[in-house]
């Protein structure tokens, strides 16, 4: 007669077939419980997982992502946090997969809690094909008011080709975050030369930075050289002073290129051909300076003006 355990215990034999048992069970609830929370979520139009189409989309699997929108996924399903399958995309740079999500209807100017859009990603990728696929189809190039600037993190980043299309496209290369500053004077802090000279082929304020800190001031902090001749070559003021009254100059490390060279151009003065340039440049204003290519000069001379 066959032993019979006693009560609460296991024989050798039977204990892992019952302990697999109940672990399947347990899984079964909990994938009960997950696909019952799945379904009240997301008839709310949220779910606190991300789907399989962020997945796809982050991949890179264009062919599964295609799929998944064929079953009926929407473009514009979103986390607990509203990160959607397109911030996933621009963030990875998988234009393609990209391309068919706004093609599926995908919102590209959806915003997570923390206010960041698919473009802001974009730019923090360096992704231009995919900052210009969002231009293109209707993203803000200026970003709203307390919400991430995607002109700012493509500063900060040296992502210049993703600020040139942010600039084609209306984006304001003066917007101050009052924490932040300008797109230049990020650009002086992160010591990203293109970036510097694109915003100021742009328009940009030479003189506007962080308060009373100009990007003078920044790019002499950094010890940037070519940075400094970039600023002083469109009329950067060396006589500018910051919250604690100092010029340039002052802020530099001592005995830095920075310094020296401030100190040279102080006791230089300017030359008539870069005086004339900065007075055309600043007759015509920043909203007229692409008219510089349409003036009757010769080519030499709207190069100099265009500082080409």
């Amino acid at each position: 007669m066959a032993r019979v355990p006693p009560v609460g215990s296991c024989s050798a034999d039977t204990a892992p077939r019952k302990r697999a048992l109940e672990d399947t069970r347990e899984a079964e609830g909990f994938s009960f419980k997950r696909r019952s929370c799945w379904g009240i979520l997301t008839s709310q139009g949220s779910w606190a997982d991300r789907s399989p189409l962020h997945e796809a989309a982050c991949q890179g699997r264009l062919l599964a992502l295609r799929t998944l929108l064929s079953q009926g996924y929407s473009a514009n399903i979103f986390t607990i946090d509203h990160v959607t399958p397109l911030h996933e995309a621009c963030l990875g740079d998988h234009v393609a997969c990209a391309r068919a999500l706004i093609d599926a209807g995908a919102n590209v100017n959806a915003a997570t809690i923390d206010g960041v859009t698919p473009l802001f990603n974009a730019c923090s990728a360096g992704s231009i094909t995919c900052t210009e696929l969002l231009l293109e189809h209707g993203a803000k190039p200026q970003a709203e008011p307390c919400r991430p600037s995607p002109i700012h993190e493509a500063s900060s980043k040296g992502r210049n080709g993703c600020v040139e299309a942010l600039i084609s496209w209306g984006a304001d290369v003066d917007y101050d975050i009052p924490h932040l500053g300008t797109p230049l004077y990020i650009a002086c802090v992160s010591q990203e030369l293109q970036c510097v000279r694109s915003l100021l082929d742009g328009g940009a304020n030479v003189q506007k930075g962080r308060f009373l800190e100009t990007p003078l001031h920044a790019a002499a902090q950094k010890n940037c050289p070519d940075i400094i001749k970039v600023l002083l070559e469109f009329g950067a003021s060396i006589t500018s002073r910051n919250l604690e009254l100092k010029r340039p100059v002052e802020v530099a490390p001592p005995g830095s290129l920075a310094e020296g060279l401030l100190l040279l151009y102080e006791a230089t003065p300017s030359s008539l051909c870069q005086l004339c340039r900065l007075g055309i440049r600043r007759y015509m204003g920043r909203s007229r300076l692409h008219l510089i290519s349409q003036l009757q000069l010769p080519t030499l001379l709207k190069k100099f003006l265009q500082y080409r």
